[in-house]
Formats: structure tokens, C-alpha cells, sequence
């Protein structure tokens, strides 16, 4: 198997959304779901014995909650990146998340091109927050996102040599929207937006959209 090839650990305890979320990633090239897990015990003996790169964990499980699972995870398997799936906006359990080392956090809303890129990007590196949190980070201190914001006045000044239009991209960017739907939103081509974003994250000196969003978030873009 090719190195390029993100080997996943599935864990959810719904049957039918397991096999949906897997069908997700057989269907797409370079990924693989080497393990699945219907609940939390089974999650931390699979992360160890198969190792995974990636771990996509459901924050609800019957048996140990998420979050003591990605505890558990990022003690004992440190080179697995973990990604939450919640559905829904828990002030406490995102707290403790970004405390014990998640790479994301993602509501289950997500679309599927963005659940795929963002899994590629965590598996370099990079961190993503799902702009549904956003509010919750800045409100409660939980220093992932400083409170005190710029304004965006502020942030122009700082990056006066994004375009107009680089704006309004970097924007829908930061909520998650793939290249395509950048394309639609604006009324432009697929070609014209990833130009976009490529210069986006040229000129704001990140390494992918995924940084040119959290550093957009940090200095009160949005």
C-alpha cells in the first residue's frame, strides 16, 4: 500500500453512520479505514494495535465517554492524530478536547469534500476548528483563540495586499467551503478560487487554508 494512503480508525457506535462515514472514505483515494470500533474500549486497544494515523472519534460512546478516549489515545499512541465528531456545541467538552490534544473538532453537519480535506490536513499537521465553535472559543478564555480580537479594520491594515474579492474568499474559507463552493457562492470558476486561495495563503505567509483560516479567526477577520 501506498505511503500517500491515510490509514483511519472509525469509531462510532451507530452502525449506519459507521458504514456511511466509511463509504466516504472508500469511495476517495488515499484513505483507508484500517479499524473500526463501536465503543471506547474497543477505540483505545485498536489505536494501539493498528496504529492509525488518523483516529475520527464520536464524542458520544456508550460505554467511555470521547473524551476520555482521546485522553487515553494521546498518551498511549502520540503519533495518532485524533478528530472529534460531535453533534453538537458543548462549551465543557470542547474545553477538554483541545486540553488533551485534539487535532479538530468537527460538528457532524460537515460536507463530505471538507470532512476529507480537513482529515489530509490534520494528518500533516495542521489544527481545525469548526467555525461553529469559533463563538464559544473566543468567549470562554480557553487560549486556543484569544479573546481580545483586532478589528477588522485592523486586520486590513495588517494584510493590505489582500484584494477585495481575497477577502470575501478567505472569508468563506474560514467556514469551511471547498474550492467548488467558493466557485458557486461567488459566481466564478473552480480555477478562479483555488487561484484565490492559493494567494491567500501566499500573501498571509501559512503553509494551507486550513492556517490562513485559524489565523484569520485569531486576528478578527471573523
Amino acid at each position: 500500500m501506498s505511503n500517500d494512503v491515510i490509514n483511519i480508525l472509525l469509531v462510532e457506535d451507530h452502525k449506519l453512520i459507521r458504514v456511511g462515514i466509511k463509504s466516504i472514505f472508500d469511495d476517495a483515494d488515499g484513505y483507508n479505514v484500517i479499524a473500526e470500533a463501536e465503543n471506547g474500549i474497543q477505540a483505545i486497544s485498536k489505536a494501539q494495535t493498528h496504529t492509525p494515523d488518523i483516529v475520527l472519534l464520536d464524542i458520544g460512546l456508550p460505554d467511555i465517554d470521547g473524551i476520555r478516549v482521546l485522553k487515553e489515545i494521546s498518551e498511549k499512541s502520540p503519533n495518532t492524530k485524533t478528530i472529534i465528531l460531535s453533534s453538537h456545541n458543548n462549551e465543557e467538552e470542547i474545553k477538554k478536547c483541545f486540553e488533551y490534544g485534539v487535532y479538530a473538532y468537527v460538528i457532524k453537519d460537515i460536507n463530505i469534500e471538507t470532512l476529507l480535506y480537513i482529515v489530509k490536513s490534520v494528518n500533516k499537521g495542521a489544527m481545525w476548528i469548526d467555525p461553529k465553535i469559533v463563538p464559544t472559543l473566543r468567549n470562554k478564555s480557553f487560549s486556543i483563540i484569544p479573546q481580545k480580537q483586532t478589528t477588522r479594520a485592523m486586520f486590513r491594515n495588517s494584510h493590505s495586499n489582500l484584494t477585495q474579492r481575497e477577502y470575501e474568499v478567505l472569508k468563506l474559507v474560514v467556514e469551511g467551503l471547498s474550492n467548488n463552493d467558493i466557485a458557486k457562492e461567488l459566481c466564478i470558476s473552480e480555477h478562479t478560487a483555488k487561484a484565490h486561495v492559493c494567494n491567500i495563503i501566499q500573501k498571509l505567509v501559512v503553509d494551507d487554508r486550513t492556517q490562513a483560516a485559524v489565523k484569520a479567526i485569531k486576528e478578527g477577520l471573523v
